[in-house]
Protein backbone atom coordinates (compact mmCIF):
# COMPACT_ATOMS: atom_id res chain seq x y z
CA UNK A 1 0.00 0.00 0.00
CA UNK A 2 2.66 2.44 0.76
CA UNK A 3 4.55 1.19 -2.41
CA UNK A 4 1.58 2.38 -4.40
CA UNK A 5 1.03 5.46 -2.84
CA UNK A 6 4.83 6.61 -3.35
CA UNK A 7 4.34 5.46 -7.06
CA UNK A 8 1.41 7.72 -7.72
CA UNK A 9 2.60 10.49 -5.32
CA UNK A 10 6.39 11.05 -7.36
CA UNK A 11 4.87 12.22 -10.41
CA UNK A 12 2.20 14.52 -8.25
CA UNK A 13 4.97 16.18 -6.92
CA UNK A 14 6.84 16.71 -9.97
CA UNK A 15 3.67 18.23 -11.63
CA UNK A 16 3.14 20.57 -8.46
CA UNK A 17 6.49 22.09 -7.93
CA UNK A 18 6.32 24.37 -10.92
CA UNK A 19 3.58 25.35 -8.75
CA UNK A 20 5.26 25.25 -5.44
CA UNK A 21 8.03 27.38 -6.88
CA UNK A 22 6.03 30.10 -7.82
CA UNK A 23 4.36 30.58 -4.35
CA UNK A 24 7.55 30.75 -2.79
CA UNK A 25 8.67 33.28 -5.20
CA UNK A 26 5.29 35.37 -5.35
CA UNK A 27 7.11 37.50 -3.29
CA UNK A 28 9.53 38.97 -5.37
CA UNK A 29 6.57 40.35 -7.71
CA UNK A 30 6.41 43.34 -5.35
CA UNK A 31 9.08 46.08 -6.14
CA UNK A 32 8.96 48.20 -3.14
CA UNK A 33 9.20 51.42 -1.82
CA UNK A 34 11.28 53.52 -4.57
CA UNK A 35 13.56 56.30 -3.17
CA UNK A 36 13.27 59.52 -4.94
CA UNK A 37 16.81 60.23 -3.24
CA UNK A 38 15.50 64.29 -3.31
CA UNK A 39 16.45 66.24 -0.42
CA UNK A 40 14.73 69.60 -0.22
CA UNK A 41 15.35 72.80 2.43
CA UNK A 42 12.57 73.50 4.98
CA UNK A 43 12.47 77.02 3.08
CA UNK A 44 13.61 78.72 0.13
CA UNK A 45 16.42 80.36 -0.20
CA UNK A 46 15.69 83.65 -0.91
CA UNK A 47 13.31 83.71 2.28
CA UNK A 48 15.08 82.03 4.42
CA UNK A 49 19.00 82.78 5.78
CA UNK A 50 21.55 80.17 4.63
CA UNK A 51 22.50 76.79 6.11
CA UNK A 52 18.64 75.75 7.13
CA UNK A 53 18.09 72.50 7.97
CA UNK A 54 17.03 69.93 5.43
CA UNK A 55 14.20 67.27 4.82
CA UNK A 56 13.15 64.77 2.31
CA UNK A 57 9.43 65.18 1.23
CA UNK A 58 7.33 63.42 -0.67
CA UNK A 59 4.18 64.67 -2.97
CA UNK A 60 1.10 65.01 -1.53
CA UNK A 61 -2.29 64.19 -3.96
CA UNK A 62 -2.48 67.37 -6.15
CA UNK A 63 -5.04 69.88 -4.25
CA UNK A 64 -7.10 71.66 -6.25
CA UNK A 65 -5.94 75.41 -6.77
CA UNK A 66 -8.42 78.23 -5.76
CA UNK A 67 -9.53 81.05 -6.98
CA UNK A 68 -6.00 82.76 -6.34
CA UNK A 69 -6.82 85.44 -9.21
CA UNK A 70 -9.09 86.94 -6.75
CA UNK A 71 -6.23 88.41 -4.77
CA UNK A 72 -6.02 91.01 -7.71
CA UNK A 73 -9.31 92.61 -6.97
CA UNK A 74 -9.70 93.36 -11.40
CA UNK A 75 -13.68 91.97 -11.83
CA UNK A 76 -12.48 91.99 -16.00
CA UNK A 77 -9.19 89.61 -14.69
CA UNK A 78 -11.97 87.96 -12.93
CA UNK A 79 -14.11 87.15 -15.95
CA UNK A 80 -11.51 86.29 -17.80
CA UNK A 81 -9.73 83.92 -15.95
CA UNK A 82 -13.15 81.86 -15.19
CA UNK A 83 -14.32 81.88 -18.83
CA UNK A 84 -10.78 80.40 -19.86
CA UNK A 85 -11.01 78.06 -17.22
CA UNK A 86 -14.37 76.38 -18.95
CA UNK A 87 -14.03 77.32 -22.98
CA UNK A 88 -9.80 76.86 -23.10
CA UNK A 89 -9.27 74.20 -25.89
CA UNK A 90 -6.06 72.93 -24.25
CA UNK A 91 -8.69 72.35 -20.86
CA UNK A 92 -10.91 70.72 -22.67
CA UNK A 93 -8.39 68.80 -24.31
CA UNK A 94 -6.63 67.72 -20.74
CA UNK A 95 -10.11 66.36 -19.70
CA UNK A 96 -10.78 64.54 -22.47
CA UNK A 97 -7.44 62.68 -21.92
CA UNK A 98 -8.61 62.18 -18.46
CA UNK A 99 -11.94 61.06 -19.45
CA UNK A 100 -10.43 58.24 -21.59
CA UNK A 101 -7.60 57.14 -18.61
CA UNK A 102 -10.68 56.63 -16.39
CA UNK A 103 -12.51 54.57 -18.93
CA UNK A 104 -9.25 52.54 -19.82
CA UNK A 105 -9.10 52.21 -15.96
CA UNK A 106 -12.64 50.45 -15.88
CA UNK A 107 -11.73 48.20 -18.29
CA UNK A 108 -8.86 47.13 -16.80
CA UNK A 109 -10.44 47.03 -13.73
CA UNK A 110 -12.84 44.74 -15.09
CA UNK A 111 -10.79 41.57 -15.62
CA UNK A 112 -10.62 40.67 -11.80
CA UNK A 113 -14.23 40.44 -12.26
CA UNK A 114 -15.99 37.02 -13.08
CA UNK A 115 -17.06 36.81 -16.79
CA UNK A 116 -20.55 35.47 -17.25
CA UNK A 117 -21.57 35.05 -20.88
CA UNK A 118 -24.92 33.81 -22.67
CA UNK A 119 -24.92 31.60 -26.32
CA UNK A 120 -27.21 30.13 -28.57
CA UNK A 121 -26.26 28.72 -31.86
CA UNK A 122 -27.42 26.37 -34.16
CA UNK A 123 -24.69 23.72 -36.96
CA UNK A 124 -25.51 21.06 -39.61
CA UNK A 125 -23.51 18.36 -39.73
CA UNK A 126 -23.02 14.70 -41.95
CA UNK A 127 -20.73 11.42 -41.57
CA UNK A 128 -19.67 12.51 -38.23
CA UNK A 129 -20.16 8.62 -37.06
CA UNK A 130 -19.86 6.07 -39.43
CA UNK A 131 -22.15 3.77 -37.71
CA UNK A 132 -24.74 5.86 -38.09
CA UNK A 133 -26.61 7.48 -41.75
CA UNK A 134 -24.68 10.17 -43.33
CA UNK A 135 -27.58 12.02 -43.53
CA UNK A 136 -26.88 15.25 -42.15
CA UNK A 137 -28.31 16.31 -38.86
CA UNK A 138 -29.27 19.76 -37.16
CA UNK A 139 -27.52 20.47 -33.86
CA UNK A 140 -29.01 22.79 -31.27
CA UNK A 141 -27.41 24.53 -28.39
CA UNK A 142 -28.15 27.29 -25.65
CA UNK A 143 -26.26 27.85 -22.57
CA UNK A 144 -24.26 30.29 -20.16
CA UNK A 145 -20.29 30.71 -19.40
CA UNK A 146 -18.27 31.47 -16.84
CA UNK A 147 -14.75 32.57 -16.23
CA UNK A 148 -12.77 33.51 -13.75
CA UNK A 149 -8.93 34.29 -13.44
CA UNK A 150 -7.19 33.72 -10.20
CA UNK A 151 -5.24 36.65 -9.15
CA UNK A 152 -3.36 34.51 -7.10
CA UNK A 153 0.14 36.86 -7.89
CA UNK A 154 -1.51 39.95 -8.00
CA UNK A 155 -1.06 40.64 -12.10
CA UNK A 156 -4.68 41.89 -12.02
CA UNK A 157 -4.78 43.53 -9.17
CA UNK A 158 -1.41 44.95 -10.15
CA UNK A 159 -2.46 46.28 -13.86
CA UNK A 160 -5.56 47.67 -12.16
CA UNK A 161 -3.27 49.74 -9.83
CA UNK A 162 -1.55 50.77 -12.51
CA UNK A 163 -4.23 52.23 -14.95
CA UNK A 164 -5.96 53.66 -11.78
CA UNK A 165 -2.57 55.70 -11.15
CA UNK A 166 -2.37 56.97 -14.53
CA UNK A 167 -5.95 58.28 -13.95
CA UNK A 168 -4.76 59.89 -11.16
CA UNK A 169 -1.86 61.91 -13.39
CA UNK A 170 -3.98 62.56 -16.03
CA UNK A 171 -6.84 64.25 -13.26
CA UNK A 172 -3.62 66.02 -12.11
CA UNK A 173 -2.48 67.13 -15.38
CA UNK A 174 -5.72 68.48 -15.97
CA UNK A 175 -5.58 70.59 -12.93
CA UNK A 176 -2.08 71.82 -13.58
CA UNK A 177 -3.52 72.49 -17.61
CA UNK A 178 -6.28 75.09 -15.70
CA UNK A 179 -3.59 76.78 -13.85
CA UNK A 180 -1.02 77.12 -16.52
CA UNK A 181 -4.30 78.25 -18.65
CA UNK A 182 -5.43 80.42 -16.00
CA UNK A 183 -2.25 81.83 -15.52
CA UNK A 184 -1.45 82.56 -19.24
CA UNK A 185 -4.56 84.58 -19.10
CA UNK A 186 -3.70 86.44 -16.32
CA UNK A 187 -0.40 87.23 -17.37
CA UNK A 188 -1.54 88.44 -20.61
CA UNK A 189 -4.44 90.80 -19.32
CA UNK A 190 -1.59 92.33 -16.82
CA UNK A 191 0.56 92.96 -20.11
CA UNK A 192 -2.45 94.41 -21.96
CA UNK A 193 -3.04 97.10 -19.40
CA UNK A 194 0.64 97.73 -18.71
CA UNK A 195 0.71 98.71 -22.33
CA UNK A 196 -2.90 100.65 -22.00
CA UNK A 197 -0.78 102.37 -19.79
CA UNK A 198 2.29 102.98 -21.48
CA UNK A 199 0.34 103.87 -24.66
CA UNK A 200 -1.22 106.30 -22.78
CA UNK A 201 1.73 108.05 -21.83
CA UNK A 202 3.34 107.95 -25.05
CA UNK A 203 0.50 109.48 -26.77
CA UNK A 204 0.52 112.13 -24.06
CA UNK A 205 4.23 113.42 -25.05
CA UNK A 206 3.47 113.02 -28.78
CA UNK A 207 0.65 115.62 -28.06
CA UNK A 208 3.26 117.62 -26.14
CA UNK A 209 5.87 117.62 -28.91
CA UNK A 210 3.44 118.43 -31.14
CA UNK A 211 2.60 121.83 -29.07
CA UNK A 212 5.65 122.40 -29.45
CA UNK A 213 6.29 121.97 -32.65
CA UNK A 214 3.23 124.20 -33.47
CA UNK A 215 4.59 126.58 -31.37
CA UNK A 216 8.19 126.22 -32.60
CA UNK A 217 7.03 126.77 -36.29
CA UNK A 218 5.11 129.94 -35.45
CA UNK A 219 8.37 131.57 -34.26
CA UNK A 220 10.02 130.02 -37.14
CA UNK A 221 7.71 132.13 -39.48
CA UNK A 222 8.52 134.95 -37.53
CA UNK A 223 12.23 134.58 -37.63
CA UNK A 224 13.21 134.03 -34.09
CA UNK A 225 14.21 130.68 -34.59
CA UNK A 226 16.17 128.57 -37.26
CA UNK A 227 14.89 125.76 -39.41
CA UNK A 228 17.24 123.49 -37.45
CA UNK A 229 14.92 123.84 -34.65
CA UNK A 230 12.14 123.25 -36.48
CA UNK A 231 13.34 119.80 -37.70
CA UNK A 232 14.66 118.78 -34.13
CA UNK A 233 10.56 119.02 -33.05
CA UNK A 234 9.87 117.40 -36.14
CA UNK A 235 11.95 114.29 -35.52
CA UNK A 236 10.64 113.74 -32.03
CA UNK A 237 7.03 114.30 -32.60
CA UNK A 238 7.92 111.43 -35.06
CA UNK A 239 9.80 109.16 -33.63
CA UNK A 240 7.22 108.66 -30.97
CA UNK A 241 4.60 108.76 -32.61
CA UNK A 242 6.28 105.12 -34.26
CA UNK A 243 6.90 104.10 -30.27
CA UNK A 244 3.10 104.41 -30.22
CA UNK A 245 2.04 102.85 -32.79
CA UNK A 246 4.73 99.84 -32.26
CA UNK A 247 2.52 99.90 -28.75
CA UNK A 248 -0.11 99.86 -30.61
CA UNK A 249 0.87 96.71 -32.81
CA UNK A 250 1.42 94.90 -29.68
CA UNK A 251 -1.49 95.38 -27.95
CA UNK A 252 -3.34 93.78 -31.02
CA UNK A 253 -1.19 90.83 -30.88
CA UNK A 254 -2.06 90.91 -26.96
CA UNK A 255 -5.73 90.61 -27.34
CA UNK A 256 -5.49 88.25 -30.53
CA UNK A 257 -3.92 86.29 -27.92
CA UNK A 258 -6.25 86.45 -25.02
CA UNK A 259 -9.49 85.88 -27.26
CA UNK A 260 -7.44 82.55 -28.27
CA UNK A 261 -6.74 81.65 -24.28
CA UNK A 262 -10.29 81.97 -23.50
CA UNK A 263 -11.75 80.19 -26.24
CA UNK A 264 -13.16 83.20 -28.37
CA UNK A 265 -12.51 83.97 -31.91
CA UNK A 266 -10.26 86.78 -32.46
CA UNK A 267 -12.47 88.93 -34.89
CA UNK A 268 -15.28 88.68 -32.32
CA UNK A 269 -13.35 89.38 -28.99
CA UNK A 270 -12.21 93.22 -28.32
CA UNK A 271 -10.99 94.51 -24.59
CA UNK A 272 -11.15 98.25 -24.06
CA UNK A 273 -8.74 100.20 -22.62
CA UNK A 274 -8.99 100.74 -19.12
CA UNK A 275 -7.43 102.37 -16.10
CA UNK A 276 -4.71 99.91 -14.57
CA UNK A 277 -6.01 99.92 -11.46
CA UNK A 278 -5.28 95.95 -10.95
CA UNK A 279 -3.89 95.15 -6.98
CA UNK A 280 -0.53 93.87 -6.61
CA UNK A 281 -0.86 90.59 -3.75
CA UNK A 282 1.74 91.13 -0.91
CA UNK A 283 3.70 87.54 -1.06
CA UNK A 284 4.08 86.40 2.72
CA UNK A 285 7.36 86.10 4.31
CA UNK A 286 8.90 82.66 5.28
CA UNK A 287 6.67 80.19 2.81
CA UNK A 288 7.93 76.67 3.38
CA UNK A 289 9.17 74.87 0.48
CA UNK A 290 6.66 71.82 1.85
CA UNK A 291 3.63 74.44 -0.61
CA UNK A 292 5.30 72.39 -3.98
CA UNK A 293 3.31 69.77 -2.83
CA UNK A 294 0.61 71.28 -3.86
CA UNK A 295 1.79 71.62 -7.72
CA UNK A 296 -0.39 69.54 -9.82
CA UNK A 297 2.13 68.68 -12.22
CA UNK A 298 4.29 67.07 -9.44
CA UNK A 299 1.97 65.15 -8.25
CA UNK A 300 1.11 63.94 -11.83
CA UNK A 301 4.81 62.58 -12.31
CA UNK A 302 4.48 60.76 -9.05
CA UNK A 303 1.38 59.11 -9.87
CA UNK A 304 3.21 58.50 -13.29
CA UNK A 305 6.50 56.91 -11.05
CA UNK A 306 3.72 54.82 -9.00
CA UNK A 307 2.00 53.52 -12.11
CA UNK A 308 5.63 52.20 -13.44
CA UNK A 309 6.31 50.58 -10.25
CA UNK A 310 3.29 48.80 -10.45
CA UNK A 311 3.32 47.89 -13.92
CA UNK A 312 7.29 46.41 -12.67
CA UNK A 313 5.60 44.17 -10.57
CA UNK A 314 3.18 42.76 -13.50
CA UNK A 315 5.82 42.46 -15.31
CA UNK A 316 7.63 39.71 -12.60
CA UNK A 317 4.20 38.02 -12.37
CA UNK A 318 4.85 36.99 -15.88
CA UNK A 319 6.98 34.04 -14.39
CA UNK A 320 4.71 32.56 -12.16
CA UNK A 321 2.07 30.42 -13.29
CA UNK A 322 -1.52 31.48 -14.71
CA UNK A 323 -4.70 29.74 -13.29
CA UNK A 324 -8.31 30.40 -15.04
CA UNK A 325 -11.41 28.61 -13.35
CA UNK A 326 -14.04 28.38 -16.24
CA UNK A 327 -17.41 26.35 -16.22
CA UNK A 328 -20.57 26.16 -18.21
CA UNK A 329 -23.87 24.92 -18.39
CA UNK A 330 -26.99 24.38 -20.80
CA UNK A 331 -28.70 22.57 -23.10
CA UNK A 332 -28.46 20.76 -26.71
CA UNK A 333 -30.62 18.61 -28.95
CA UNK A 334 -30.99 18.22 -32.67
CA UNK A 335 -34.82 18.90 -32.23
CA UNK A 336 -35.90 22.36 -31.21
CA UNK A 337 -38.73 21.24 -29.39
CA UNK A 338 -36.79 19.03 -27.06
CA UNK A 339 -33.88 21.94 -26.49
CA UNK A 340 -34.77 22.78 -22.96
CA UNK A 341 -35.41 20.07 -21.67
CA UNK A 342 -34.15 18.27 -18.82
CA UNK A 343 -32.88 14.90 -20.88
CA UNK A 344 -31.01 17.63 -22.90
CA UNK A 345 -29.16 19.34 -20.77
CA UNK A 346 -25.24 19.60 -20.14
CA UNK A 347 -22.37 20.92 -18.02
CA UNK A 348 -19.01 21.38 -17.44
CA UNK A 349 -15.90 23.03 -15.12
CA UNK A 350 -12.64 22.99 -15.74
CA UNK A 351 -9.48 24.81 -13.64
CA UNK A 352 -6.35 25.62 -16.01
CA UNK A 353 -3.19 25.78 -14.91
CA UNK A 354 -0.55 27.57 -17.15
CA UNK A 355 3.46 28.04 -16.75
CA UNK A 356 5.47 28.84 -19.77
CA UNK A 357 8.62 27.46 -19.93
CA UNK A 358 10.71 28.47 -23.27
CA UNK A 359 9.74 32.10 -24.30
CA UNK A 360 12.67 33.29 -26.27
CA UNK A 361 13.47 35.32 -23.30
CA UNK A 362 10.33 37.44 -23.56
CA UNK A 363 9.32 37.39 -20.41
CA UNK A 364 13.08 38.89 -18.90
CA UNK A 365 12.76 41.45 -21.50
CA UNK A 366 9.50 42.38 -20.26
CA UNK A 367 10.96 42.97 -16.87
CA UNK A 368 13.70 44.74 -18.08
CA UNK A 369 11.74 47.16 -19.88
CA UNK A 370 9.12 48.20 -16.52
CA UNK A 371 12.31 48.56 -14.76
CA UNK A 372 13.68 51.16 -17.48
CA UNK A 373 10.00 52.71 -17.56
CA UNK A 374 10.47 53.19 -13.78
CA UNK A 375 13.53 54.52 -13.98
CA UNK A 376 12.37 57.14 -16.50
CA UNK A 377 9.85 57.81 -14.50
CA UNK A 378 11.65 58.53 -11.52
CA UNK A 379 14.10 60.56 -13.23
CA UNK A 380 11.27 62.35 -14.65
CA UNK A 381 10.11 63.33 -11.16
CA UNK A 382 12.66 64.39 -9.97
CA UNK A 383 13.33 66.87 -12.83
CA UNK A 384 9.62 68.04 -12.05
CA UNK A 385 10.59 68.64 -8.17
CA UNK A 386 13.72 70.48 -9.50
CA UNK A 387 12.02 72.60 -11.91
CA UNK A 388 9.51 73.74 -9.37
CA UNK A 389 12.38 74.66 -7.01
CA UNK A 390 13.83 76.64 -9.76
CA UNK A 391 10.63 78.32 -10.61
CA UNK A 392 10.12 79.52 -7.36
CA UNK A 393 13.19 81.00 -6.75
CA UNK A 394 13.43 82.59 -10.51
CA UNK A 395 10.43 85.01 -9.17
CA UNK A 396 11.10 85.30 -5.62
CA UNK A 397 14.44 86.60 -6.67
CA UNK A 398 12.63 88.66 -9.17
CA UNK A 399 10.15 90.09 -7.03
CA UNK A 400 12.92 91.10 -4.96
CA UNK A 401 15.39 92.98 -6.84
CA UNK A 402 12.35 94.11 -9.02
CA UNK A 403 11.37 95.97 -5.80
CA UNK A 404 14.71 97.40 -5.65
CA UNK A 405 14.55 98.29 -9.29
CA UNK A 406 11.27 99.89 -8.56
CA UNK A 407 12.71 102.01 -5.73
CA UNK A 408 15.86 103.19 -8.03
CA UNK A 409 13.47 104.04 -11.06
CA UNK A 410 10.97 106.03 -8.92
CA UNK A 411 13.88 108.19 -7.70
CA UNK A 412 15.02 108.42 -11.45
CA UNK A 413 11.61 109.79 -12.84
CA UNK A 414 11.51 112.57 -10.21
CA UNK A 415 14.50 114.04 -11.27
CA UNK A 416 14.20 113.62 -14.50
CA UNK A 417 10.66 115.45 -14.17
CA UNK A 418 12.91 117.81 -12.17
CA UNK A 419 15.37 118.20 -15.07
CA UNK A 420 12.25 119.23 -17.86
CA UNK A 421 11.07 121.47 -15.65
CA UNK A 422 14.44 123.19 -15.19
CA UNK A 423 15.26 123.09 -18.71
CA UNK A 424 11.81 124.37 -19.88
CA UNK A 425 12.22 127.42 -17.34
CA UNK A 426 15.70 127.78 -18.82
CA UNK A 427 14.64 127.59 -22.44
CA UNK A 428 11.99 130.21 -21.77
CA UNK A 429 14.56 132.45 -20.80
CA UNK A 430 17.02 131.62 -23.17
CA UNK A 431 19.59 130.31 -21.10
CA UNK A 432 20.04 127.05 -22.60
CA UNK A 433 19.04 125.84 -25.97
CA UNK A 434 15.90 123.68 -27.67
CA UNK A 435 18.11 120.52 -27.64
CA UNK A 436 18.38 120.45 -24.19
CA UNK A 437 14.69 120.75 -23.47
CA UNK A 438 14.32 118.19 -26.00
CA UNK A 439 16.98 115.91 -24.13
CA UNK A 440 15.58 116.26 -21.26
CA UNK A 441 11.88 115.46 -21.82
CA UNK A 442 13.20 112.57 -23.97
CA UNK A 443 14.91 111.42 -21.09
CA UNK A 444 12.12 111.91 -18.82
CA UNK A 445 9.58 110.00 -21.33
CA UNK A 446 12.21 107.16 -21.05
CA UNK A 447 12.37 106.68 -17.48
CA UNK A 448 8.88 107.11 -16.94
CA UNK A 449 8.49 104.22 -19.72
CA UNK A 450 10.35 101.81 -17.88
CA UNK A 451 8.78 102.94 -14.29
CA UNK A 452 5.74 101.13 -15.92
CA UNK A 453 7.57 98.22 -17.24
CA UNK A 454 8.97 97.46 -13.87
CA UNK A 455 5.81 97.52 -12.73
CA UNK A 456 4.19 95.32 -15.01
CA UNK A 457 7.13 92.67 -14.44
CA UNK A 458 6.28 92.62 -10.99
CA UNK A 459 2.60 91.83 -11.96
CA UNK A 460 4.16 89.41 -13.97
CA UNK A 461 6.61 87.84 -11.76
CA UNK A 462 3.75 87.79 -8.80
CA UNK A 463 1.62 85.78 -11.25
CA UNK A 464 4.65 83.68 -12.40
CA UNK A 465 5.03 82.55 -7.91
CA UNK A 466 1.62 81.79 -7.76
CA UNK A 467 1.49 79.52 -10.49
CA UNK A 468 5.08 77.94 -9.24
CA UNK A 469 3.86 77.42 -6.00
CA UNK A 470 0.66 75.26 -7.60
CA UNK A 471 -1.73 77.94 -7.29
CA UNK A 472 -1.44 80.12 -4.35
CA UNK A 473 0.26 79.92 -0.96
CA UNK A 474 -3.46 80.30 1.01
CA UNK A 475 -3.21 76.69 2.55
CA UNK A 476 -3.00 75.31 5.79
CA UNK A 477 0.51 73.60 5.36
CA UNK A 478 2.01 77.59 4.78
CA UNK A 479 0.26 78.52 8.14
CA UNK A 480 1.16 75.27 9.72
CA UNK A 481 4.67 75.99 8.34
CA UNK A 482 4.85 79.37 9.29
CA UNK A 483 3.79 78.59 13.11
CA UNK A 484 6.37 75.80 13.41
CA UNK A 485 9.03 78.32 11.86
CA UNK A 486 8.65 81.51 14.57
CA UNK A 487 7.97 79.03 17.12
Amino acid sequence: MTSNFSYFARPLRTALLPLVAALVLAGCASTGEVSTGITTPVQFKEQTAKGAAAVTTNAAPAQAAGNWWVAFNDPVLDELVERAAVNNTSVQQAAARLGEARALARTVDADRSVQVGLGAGASRQAGIDRNLSNKPSTLLNAGASVSYEVDLFGKLSGASNAASLDAQSREALLQSARLLVQAETAQTYLSVRALDAERALVREQVDAYADTLRLTERRFKAGDLAELDVARVQTEVAATESDALALDRQRALLEHALAVLTGDVASNFAMHSGEWSTALPAIPVGLPSTVLERRPDIAAAQRSMEAAQARLGVAKTAWFPTIALTGGGGYASSDLSDLFKWSARSWGIGALLSLPLLDGGRREAGVLGASAQLDGALASYREQVLVAFREVEDQLASLRLLQEQSDVQARAVASSRRATVLSDSRYRNGYVSQLDLLDARRSELRNRRLALQVKAAQYQATVGLIKALGGGWDVPAVVAANATVKG
